[in-house]
């Protein structure tokens, strides 16, 4: 049940489900680049030592970060409701 003491429609379940996967798969896309775009040079150049140890712990630290601010971004504006109806639009007498 939600907040309002009613049992969500099949259409309300799904559109959470959506917006969950949508919500991973973002943030999995946007560690990946992030990782690669820090932890990339370690490995393309060939680095070795203390360098590259740094650079992919500061990927991963950075990634999981990202990861986590991006799943949590899009559930809020999610369960907030998000854009308006009509794009481009604020409010009913615009």
């Amino acid at each position: 049940m939600d907040t309002h003491g009613r049992r969500r429609t099949q259409g309300e379940r799904d559109a959470v489900t959506v917006e969950i996967g949508y919500a991973l798969c973002s943030a999995a896309f946007a560690t990946a680049v992030l990782f690669g775009a820090v932890a990339g040079p370690a490995y393309l150049f060939g680095l070795t030592g203390g360098v590259r140890s740094a650079l992919v712990g500061a990927g991963v630290v950075l990634a999981v970060v990202v990861f986590a601010v991006r799943v949590v971004s899009v559930l809020v504006r999610f369960a907030r409701g998000g854009q308006p109806s009509q794009p481009g639009r604020t409010s009913p007498d615009s």
